[in-house]
């Protein structure tokens, strides 16, 4: 998640606060119990444990092979999740070189293959032309930023996706989603204290 989001609209604790605020933990497949750290940056607030687990049990049958784009990294927990878990391929998009220096680290110490991090302001990344369609894209932007209506023009307008592509969004639950492209679908929800997860088809 980007470190840009502002203070007022993130009520969800920090990892760890109880001790570890810092450090995540890989909840599934070869690098399941390790922990991962992130920089200290007081606005960055990674996807919380129970979130990822439910979002990966919905993603059991596909992430398996998926090409994944990550493309509001933070931590990069999603996507080094995804890559546990049997993704053959995920390209983390960050626009802050300390984040982005983490998060290459933290790949390094897994001896991960499969992945690629780009340091990009997202929307700027999107204009770019895609070298291949993804079919599994995790999206957690600054909530306060509104930037989901345009990220899901490009996406659909720009030769992101493949046919049935899953896109992952996390956003305020006090409000509901933008208007999606005229294919997409939602096609599960959950809340987590403020925060809403949802799972979209394109």
């Amino acid at each position: 998640m980007s470190p840009t989001r502002s203070k007022p609209v993130n009520s969800r604790p920090r990892p760890g606060a109880s001790g570890a605020p810092n450090r995540l933990r890989i909840i599934g497949g070869r690098w399941r119990g390790v922990r991962i750290t992130f920089p200290d940056h007081a606005e960055l607030r990674p996807s919380p444990d129970r979130v990822r687990e439910t979002l990966f049990n919905w993603l059991q049958p596909v992430t398996l092979e998926a090409r994944c784009l990550d493309l509001f990294a933070g931590s990069g927990v999603l996507g080094i999740e995804a890559l546990s878990r049997g993704a053959a391929e995920v390209v983390l998009v960050e626009k802050d070189a300390r984040t982005v220096r983490n998060i290459e680290e933290t790949l390094r110490r897994l001896d991960a293959t499969g992945a690629t991090v780009r340091q990009a302001d997202a929307l700027k990344y999107l204009d770019t032309p895609p070298e291949k369609f993804f079919t599994l894209v995790f999206l957690d932007p600054p909530f306060a930023a509104g930037l989901l209506p345009e990220v899901f023009g490009k996406l659909a307008r720009n030769g992101w996706l493949a046919p049935g592509a899953l896109i992952y969004v996390e956003a305020p639950a006090s409000a509901p989603l933008p208007p999606l492209p005229a294919t997409w679908v939602v096609h599960r929800s959950g809340q987590a204290g403020q925060v809403g997860y949802h799972l979209l088809r394109s």
